[in-house]
């Protein structure tokens, strides 16, 4: 087992909720949180910087109450995601804010600074950090970070090209801390699978999308619905890092998804106002083939529970 941090140890189920660009709001952090899993977000989906605190007060009062009212089934923790590049403009801001609300989990993402571990670990924070290679992990947990989140082939968002059994097993054979895994991950049966592997948490992200509570468009929410992993494509042209995208919104876009340019990374732009590409174009991961229908995200997490509960049963051998 690996050594968890309190905030990670006793989760009343083994998912963290992955922070959707745009799409992740408090209703659906809260929503995550109450159904037992780990609701996350990113800061710069609060616009204008200012409602990050509104929105970090609503998540706290809302998670407490409901902790207050139901002792016996209380909430998994929440998180937020900083994106710790250097366009990102609203770091020091967003990260204050974290601070002053005492956010339980920090999720960073595109870069690793031991300042910002600092400042999570000041109030007794976790930080978990996105990384989609083992060199990249190395750094993470170098510069102060608790644990990691191994972004392999087939996530959404801006996946890596390992498959997730070598980038698990490279982790594991030197590290013995909280990791989570990322990469089509939408069934409990593959939530048991990344337990198997070595993981300690599933990572899931394009499932909630698809959820009545996710900011998302109706059509975006249907489109994942309707599409499988065929319509899937991987590529940097969007922001500069390479990721997986759905075909039909690259085509409504008016783009060929079979013939799409090569983007300059030096060119990567993750500024409080780049919103654009993401609004048009639909990040997504491979797992959505086992996505048939948009739901209620307790809905949602309780058919994982069922799923994963059946998995376990299924691979019970007789002695």
């Amino acid at each position: 087992m690996s050594k968890l941090p309190a905030a990670l140890s006793h989760l009343p189920f083994p998912v963290i909720g992955s922070p959707l660009f745009i799409i992740s709001n408090p209703k659906l952090v809260i929503a995550q949180c109450i159904a037992g899993v780990v609701g996350s977000m990113p800061a710069l989906n609060a616009r204008p910087a200012e409602q990050l605190e509104e929105w970090l007060i609503e998540i706290t009062e809302a998670l407490a109450a409901h902790n207050l009212a139901h002792p016996e089934q209380p909430a998994a923790p929440y998180a937020i995601n900083q994106i710790v590049h250097k366009s990102n403009d609203r770091l020091e801001h967003d990260m204050a804010m974290c601070v002053k609300y005492k956010v339980p989990i920090i999720i960073t993402s595109l870069g690793a600074r031991e300042d910002i571990n600092a400042a999570a670990h000041s109030y007794g924070g976790v930080v978990l950090h996105d990384i989609i290679n083992n060199k990249h992990a190395h750094k993470a947990i170098e510069k102060g970070a608790d644990g990691l989140i191994a972004v392999a082939a087939g996530a959404g968002g801006h996946a890596g090209v390992k498959s997730p059994f070598a980038l698990i097993q490279e982790i594991r054979q030197w590290f013995d801390g909280p990791v989570a895994l990322s990469g089509s991950i939408s069934t409990g049966d593959a939530v048991l699978a990344a337990q198997a592997m070595g993981a300690d948490f599933a990572y899931i992200g394009s499932a909630f999308i698809a959820t009545q509570e996710a900011r998302a468009a109706e059509a975006y929410k249907q489109s994942i619905v309707d599409s499988n992993s065929d319509d899937i494509v991987y590529s940097n042209l969007f922001t500069g890092v390479h990721g997986n995208y759905l075909a039909p919104s690259i085509r409504n876009a008016g783009m060929d998804p079979d013939h799409l340019p090569v983007s300059d990374p030096s060119k990567m732009d993750f500024g409080g106002d780049k919103t654009k590409a993401w609004k048009d174009i639909w990040g997504c991961g491979q797992g959505i083939g086992a996505i048939t229908k948009i739901q209620s995200t307790a809905d949602y997490v309780d058919q994982l529970k069922r799923e994963y509960a059946a998995a376990r049963a299924r691979l019970v051998m007789p002695a």
